[in-house]
């Protein structure tokens, strides 16, 4: 959809352009269609915002996502070709503060429509709520990482494991697309209440399955359920911090152990897309079951269904079964 820039491009005679336009030229059909079709085309940077952008879009939007499926998205790292199609789209949509190197290439993009998820509810810092020490939940960079103490915490970006504030965004990139495409805007504002419906259906699951539970208490792979952990009266204890790949000390791995025995905690969870070694030794040596909560960072062929609504829905099952709701 994005004639004008790319009439424009077409007779720059700027070397940067033209080494541009050569690097998309030369992309996958799939990497080629990110940018310049006769529809709305949005750039998402992970799972979670692609799928609000279909949603929402529906037939109007062609939708490309930064992170490839199966792939972590915080390991995500920019290529000139992703550059080069951020700049051949017509919107960026992308959750501050969870890939680093999104933020930058959007920052430093002249894309017309930023929207940013991270701006449509409010985030926290989850980590000393409940009153427990969770290992330091650091931001999602190695340079975060080696700086905090336990002391530090972060603002926590895993708003769309929490249906109520994932709905939030949702009416936001609802109106954003509204106004930077209002030919269709009729369209999106339907399909934007439409899915603000299934995301209250899907809180009030939550909200009724587990209302009466024998433990509050989960064990997590990394510290992503904390909004989950919060709306619904639950307490989430990560292994390590918001950081998935980074390890947990020996003295955090004996308060687990200690914790599980004294609250009844029956089930270390894991992750799809990082390594379930860290979970299952401490299962292992705890006497535990495993099982998967996911996280909903991006659909595999591993994932326990085809879309958010799916993979959440199972997430309930296995949090009902471990929680043992009654």
């Amino acid at each position: 959809m994005n004639v004008r820039r790319h009439h424009i491009s077409g007779l720059a005679t700027a070397a940067a352009t033209a080494l541009a336009l050569g690097t998309l030229s030369a992309c996958s059909s799939d990497s080629a269609a990110a940018g310049n079709t006769d529809k709305f085309d949005v750039v998402a940077s992970f799972y979670p915002m692609a799928y609000l952008a279909e949603q929402i879009g529906g037939e109007h939007v062609n939708v490309t996502s930064l992170t490839r499926p199966g792939q972590e998205p915080h390991d995500l790292e920019i290529s000139t070709q992703q550059r080069a199609q951020l700049e051949e789209s017509d919107a960026a949509l992308y959750l501050k503060g969870l890939q680093p190197t999104v933020d930058e290439a959007v920052a430093q993009s002249g894309i017309k429509t930023k929207i940013d998820a991270a701006t449509l509810t409010e985030l926290e810092d989850l980590g000393t709520e409940d009153g427990h020490d969770h290992g330091g939940e650091e931001a999602h960079s190695e340079e975060h990482a080696e700086e905090h103490s336990e002391e530090e915490h972060a603002l926590d970006p895993h708003v769309w494991l929490d249906p109520t504030k994932y709905a939030e965004v949702a009416e936001g990139v609802g109106k954003a697309l509204q106004k930077a495409d209002p030919d269709h805007a009729a369209d999106y504002r339907k399909n934007t209440a439409d899915l603000v419906k299934k995301l209250t259906a899907l809180d009030t699951a939550f909200e009724e399955g587990l209302k009466n539970t024998r433990t509050k208490v989960f064990f997590t792979n990394h510290a992503a359920f904390g909004y989950l952990a919060h709306r619904y009266g639950l307490t989430q204890e990560a292994i390590s911090g918001l950081d998935p790949e980074s390890e947990p000390s020996a003295a955090r791995v004996k308060e687990l152990q200690q914790e599980a025995k004294a609250d009844g905690v029956t089930t270390v969870f894991y992750e799809t897309l990082v390594s379930d070694k860290t979970a299952k030794t401490l299962a292992k040596d705890a006497g535990l079951k495993t099982d998967v909560l996911d996280p909903v960072e991006g659909i595999t062929d591993k994932s326990r269904g085809d879309d958010y609504i799916q993979v959440m829905e199972a997430n309930l099952k296995a949090l009902q079964k471990a929680l043992g709701s009654k």
